[in-house]
C-alpha cells in the first residue's frame, strides 16, 4: 500500500525523461569540456577574444563577455577570432562536435 497521493507507477512523462537525460549527449565531463574549449576539433565555442583568449559560441557572447571584462577598451566585432574559419580548413578529415543523442535506446 502506498502513501496519501502518491502514485504507485511511473508515468510516461517521467519515464521519457529519464531516457531523454541518459541517452542525450549535454555536453558534460572530458569530452564535453574539448568540444566547448574549441581547441582539438573546433568545437562549439566558435569565437575567440583578443585579449584574454576566452572563447565564446556567438558575437552576442562575446560582446557581452567584452564589456564586462574589458570594459575600458572599446569592442570591434571584426578584431574577434572565428575559430572554424581558423581550424576547419586545417583539421578537415577530423569529424565535427555535435551533441546528439545515443544509439541506445
Amino acid at each position: 500500500m502506498t502513501g496519501k497521493a502518491k502514485p504507485k507507477k511511473h508515468t510516461a512523462k517521467e519515464i521519457a525523461a529519464k531516457i531523454d537525460a541518459a541517452t542525450t549527449n549535454r555536453g558534460g565531463g572530458k569530452a564535453g569540456l574539448a568540444d566547448r574549449s574549441g581547441h582539438e576539433k573546433g568545437g562549439h565555442a566558435k569565437f575567440e577574444c583578443p585579449h584574454c583568449k576566452i572563447t565564446a559560441p556567438d558575437v552576442k557572447s562575446m560582446q557581452i563577455h567584452h564589456e564586462s571584462k574589458h570594459p575600458k577598451i572599446p569592442f570591434e566585432e571584426d578584431k574577434v577570432t572565428n575559430l572554424h574559419a581558423v581550424r576547419v580548413t586545417a583539421e578537415a578529415s577530423k569529424p565535427k562536435p555535435g551533441v546528439r543523442g545515443s544509439y541506445k535506446k
